[in-house]
């Protein structure tokens, strides 16, 4: 479904950037950045849950997540049924679709978990300002290198106890994709399911889901469908950090 223009967000957009994930692009842009950024004619576009963003071979543009939760998937041996996948997932603040910046006919299906609005940029425009600002560059650069250096933590340590693992990860979604609730005080992950951790995690649908019920048994979190209510941040870091 194609996206629309949202001129509430687009609004929004120009009162600032404040209050991003640590480590993301838009956090580390200055409020100087972030203004040459907008007067370059950028807007905020809404897409529904399970659209695409248009990050195809033909598309021209890269995106910055304004609000939402999106899953992206790389296909390193091919695509195919029952072919491994790469899947990450990438939220507030962070820049997708980065490697149309070298490649421009570069590809990666990056699905919406949940309504999203995302900023599109041309890359061949978003290419002329890093030549021109120094500093955008540099915050770019630096918030792939955050990111990297997270995702190695996140998904790669495949001989780590699963429920570390699960946690882990619903620790850094609760950081970068959660909304306190005011009545309760929990923070809720809408967008990501059970399926979609196990494909990230690459482990069993059975492995995830056994991984819940014990942070269940223990009053941290609370499932259900594609939501995560977590109850007790700092605890549920307990067990990420394999304590």
């Amino acid at each position: 479904m194609p996206s629309t223009v949202d001129t509430s967000r687009s609004a929004e957009l120009l009162l600032g950037h404040e209050n991003q994930p640590e480590g993301s692009f838009l956090q580390r842009l200055s409020a100087e950045d972030w203004q040459v950024l907008l007067q370059a004619g950028l807007r905020g576009s809404t897409f529904v849950r399970d659209a695409l963003l248009p990050l195809g071979p033909d598309g021209p543009d890269v995106y910055i997540i304004w609000e939402g939760v999106v899953r992206q998937d790389r296909f390193p041996l091919g695509d195919g049924e029952n072919v491994p996948t790469v899947t990450r997932f990438r939220g507030r603040g962070q820049l997708v679709g980065e490697a149309k910046l070298i490649t421009p006919d570069s590809a990666v299906l990056t699905k919406c978990l949940t309504p999203t609005v995302a900023v599109p940029c041309p890359a061949r425009n978003l290419n002329v300002l890093l030549r021109r600002r120094h500093t955008i560059q540099g915050a770019l650069l630096c918030s792939l290198e955050d990111r990297n250096r997270s995702d190695e933590l996140l998904y790669t340590m495949a001989t780590r106890p699963p429920v570390e693992r699960v946690g882990r990860l619903l620790a850094h979604l609760a950081d970068t994709a959660g909304v306190p609730d005011p009545r309760t005080g929990s923070t809720v992950i809408t967008g990501p399911g059970q399926k979609d951790i196990a494909a990230s995690l690459q482990i069993a649908i059975s492995t995830v889901e056994n991984a819940i019920r014990t942070l269940r048994y223990q009053g941290v979190i609370d499932a259900r469908y594609r939501q995560f209510v977590v109850h007790d941040v700092d605890a549920l870091r307990h067990f990420a950090a394999g304590i």
